[in-house]
């Protein structure tokens, strides 16, 4: 079965319509080298610069830099989409002053890098909840995915205030005043989570030495490949996005069957 990937427009209350994904675990997705959607937490940029010597804030900084390289990877590579968790919904936890620093190094990288998406043909978008945010913030972030909407060379997702128990929460909420009568099925579920609009990701990354998912994208890492490294968010670029896909690539993607199945007969094929 295919999900049908739309995802809600919370300003018009209605639904964008996307083209198809296939969901893992209703149907067996296609396989190919390279990965089409890959996921990352950007995780150590505090760490980077406690190293240095240097307050937190300079490694967010450096963070950015590392932000332009994978992006640039990524589309040279024919990577489709590449989804950033930048701020999570649990990070208004930390020392107001980070949160105040982050929020403006967002509106920063909004004023000065959606021009750049444009013109190398990327689309930009942001998912989470953004009432908390600055006016400012959101109006950037609209003008900056409507100026990119038509880009397909990749498609650049950054995950802010964004949970993953938030996502499915709100869709099925919105599953429930679609139809109040209406069973909530994974199908209907998936037309409103906010990443409808694009295939679940084939490659989650996290940096930073830890090994957890920290409610990111719970729902659409059912069947994701898991890459977990020591290096530092600042220090993670090309080469090491490159290893990333070749472990990747070493993978045994089963979605359920057997490796026996695999190598009578059944196997997802291998392209790219």
């Amino acid at each position: 079965m295919r999900s049908a990937a739309c995802r809600p427009d919370s300003e018009k209350g209605s639904l964008e319509t996307m083209p198809d994904f296939d969901s893992s675990t209703q149907t067996i997705p296609a396989v190919t080298g390279m990965p089409r959607h890959v996921a990352i937490i950007m995780d150590g940029n505090g760490r980077w610069a406690k190293k240095r010597f240097l307050p937190r804030v300079a490694g967010h900084r450096k963070g950015v830099e590392a932000v332009r390289e994978v992006v640039k990877a990524c589309a040279e590579r024919g990577i489709e989409y590449l989804t950033l968790f930048a701020f999570s919904s649990e990070n208004w936890r930390r020392p107001p002053e980070e949160v105040t620093f982050l929020m403006q190094l967002f509106l920063r990288a909004l004023e000065q890098e959606v021009e750049k998406l444009d013109t190398n043909a990327i689309r930009f978008k942001v998912v989470g909840d953004l009432s908390p945010f600055d006016p400012r913030i959101v109006a950037h972030i609209r003008r900056g995915e409507a100026l990119t909407a038509e880009n397909r060379r990749l498609t650049l997702t950054v995950a802010a205030n964004y949970g993953g128990r938030w996502d499915i929460v709100q869709a099925a909420n919105r599953c429930r005043e679609e139809d109040p009568g209406a069973s909530i099925t994974e199908e209907r579920l998936t037309r409103f989570l906010s990443m409808g609009y694009a295939p679940e990701p084939d490659l989650f990354i996290r940096t930073g030495g830890e090994q957890r998912v920290s409610n990111f994208l719970l729902w659409q890492l059912a069947y994701t490949e898991f890459y977990f490294t020591e290096a530092l968010w600042p220090d993670f670029g090309a080469e090491a996005l490159d290893a990333a896909i070749a472990s990747y690539r070493r993978r045994e993607r089963r979605f359920g069957r057997t490796s026996e199945q695999l190598r009578e007969g059944e196997p997802v094929p291998q392209t790219g």
